[in-house]
C-alpha cells in the first residue's frame, strides 16, 4: 500500500482558511483550499491526528480515486478499476452515499447503485468470493461525489461529524455547532492569560471550546472514529496519536473563562456539559442578564452568539438588548467584543463602529461576525 494518502478535511462555508491553518499547524504543508474543503497528502498517521485535533473541520475523508465519467458505463468501469481491496476487507460493510452537481449523471440513487455494484464485483474478484459479500465487519462509508462530470470516491474516516465531541449531553433551543464555536474563539486574538466571557452562553459551547483551546486539549480526545475499526490502519497509529494528545495537553494552565445566560435551565445544562468535557473547574457559570455585565479587569474578551430575533415577536425585544448592551460595553474600551448574529442592524443598534466583519454560516443561517478590537490597556 502507498505510504501516503490523499485526504479531504471538509469545512463549513467561510471556515476553509481556518481549517487549512489547523492542517498546516499539524505539520502537513501541501494544502489546497477549495470551497467547503481542504485537500492534502499525508501519511496514515494524519488520519488519526486530524480526526483528533482539527477543531473547525466537519469530517476527514480519504480519497480512493478520481476520474471523469459522463455515462454509467464509465462510472462503473472507473470505480471497478480502483484498489478497493486495499481498503475494504472481505467482511467490510460499505454503504454508499452520493451527491451530484452540474453533471450528466444527475440521478444520485442510480450513481450510488452503480458504484456499489462495481465495488462488489471488484471485491468478489479479489477476495475469490463466488456469491455475495457478508458485510458483517467494520463500516467503510463510501461517498460518490460528481462535480461537472468529475467523480471523486472517498471513505469517511470520521464516522459521526467532528462537531460531535462527546460532551454535549444537553442543549438549548438553537445550539451552536462545536466546530463553529471553536472557530469563533480562534478568530479572536485571545490569549490564555486574559479573561474570556460569553454573555449568552446557552448550553456552554463557546466557553467549553475556549477552555479546550486554552489547555490545548484535542477536541476529539473523548470520542471514537470510524477508521479506528479499519484493518489497514494499525492500532499503534491511534495509540501514538492519543499519546501525543495526552503529552501536549496543558492541564495546569490557569484560565479565567466565564459563561452566563438569563435562563437558569440552560446554565445548568452548560455546567453539566462542562463536567462531561472534564472541565468542571475551568469555567465559571452564572445566571444573569447580559446587560448586567461588570468587570474590574483591564482588557478581556467577550465572545457571544446572542439570540437573533428571527421570530417577529422576539425581534423588538432582542434589538432592545443589543442597544442596552452597546451602552453597557462602551464603558469597557480596552475589551475586545465579538458578536455573531444574523440581525443586519446590529452595528447601528450596538452604537459602535465595527473594527472588522466576517461572513459566516450558523447551520444554514447567513450571519455576520462583528469584531470590535479593544484599545491597549494603559500600563
Amino acid at each position: 500500500m502507498k505510504k501516503t494518502v490523499k485526504l479531504i478535511a471538509t469545512a463549513a462555508m467561510g471556515l476553509e482558511s481556518l481549517v487549512a491553518k489547523e492542517v498546516r499547524q499539524l505539520g502537513y504543508q501541501e494544502v489546497t483550499v477549495e470551497n467547503g474543503k481542504v485537500i492534502f497528502e499525508a501519511d496514515h498517521q494524519a488520519i488519526a491526528r486530524c480526526n483528533l485535533w482539527l477543531r473547525t473541520a466537519d469530517r476527514i475523508k480519504l480519497v480512493v480515486g478520481e476520474f471523469e465519467a459522463s455515462t454509467y458505463d464509465e462510472l462503473f468501469e472507473g470505480t471497478k478499476a480502483l484498489d478497493w481491496e486495499t481498503f475494504i476487507p472481505e467482511d467490510g460493510k460499505f454503504p454508499v452515499i452520493g451527491k451530484s452537481h452540474k453533471s450528466k449523471l444527475f440521478s444520485v440513487p442510480d450513481c450510488q447503485s452503480i458504484v456499489k455494484k462495481a465495488i462488489v464485483e471488484k471485491l468478489k474478484q479479489r477476495h475469490g468470493i463466488a456469491n455475495w459479500l457478508e458485510e458483517t465487519g467494520a463500516e467503510y462509508k463510501i461517498e460518490v461525489a460528481l462535480l461537472k462530470d468529475k467523480v471523486t470516491l472517498t471513505l469517511d474516516t470520521s464516522g459521526a461529524g467532528l462537531h460531535k465531541r462527546g460532551y454535549r449531553i444537553g442543549q438549548g433551543d438553537a445550539p451552536l455547532k462545536e466546530t463553529l464555536a471553536a472557530a469563533l474563539v480562534q478568530l479572536t486574538n485571545w490569549r490564555v492569560d486574559e479573561p474570556f466571557h460569553d454573555l449568552f452562553c446557552g448550553s456552554g459551547t463557546i466557553p467549553i471550546e475556549a477552555a479546550l483551546i486554552g489547555q490545548n486539549i484535542a477536541p476529539g480526545f473523548n470520542r471514537s472514529f470510524a477508521a479506528e475499526e479499519w484493518e489497514f490502519i494499525s492500532s499503534t497509529i491511534w495509540d501514538k496519536a492519543l499519546e501525543e494528545a495526552e503529552d501536549l495537553a496543558n492541564y495546569d494552565q490557569p484560565l479565567a473563562i466565564y459563561g452566563s445566560d438569563l435562563d437558569p435551565k440552560v446554565v445548568e445544562i452548560a455546567k453539566n456539559n462542562a463536567i462531561e468535557a472534564g472541565l468542571a473547574d475551568l469555567v465559571s457559570w452564572k445566571q444573569m442578564q447580559a446587560t448586567d455585565f461588570h468587570s474590574n479587569k483591564e482588557g478581556g474578551y467577550i465572545v457571544s452568539n446572542p439570540p437573533y430575533g428571527e421570530r417577529l415577536g422576539d425581534k423588538k425585544q432582542v434589538e432592545a438588548v443589543y442597544q442596552k448592551l452597546g451602552k453597557v460595553l462602551k464603558d469597557y474600551p480596552t475589551w475586545s467584543i465579538y458578536i455573531l448574529t444574523a440581525n443586519e442592524k446590529f452595528e447601528s443598534l450596538f452604537g459602535q463602529k465595527v473594527s472588522k466583519k466576517r461572513k459566516l454560516f450558523n447551520a444554514f443561517i447567513k450571519t455576520d461576525y462583528y469584531q470590535y478590537f479593544g484599545k491597549k490597556p494603559m500600563k
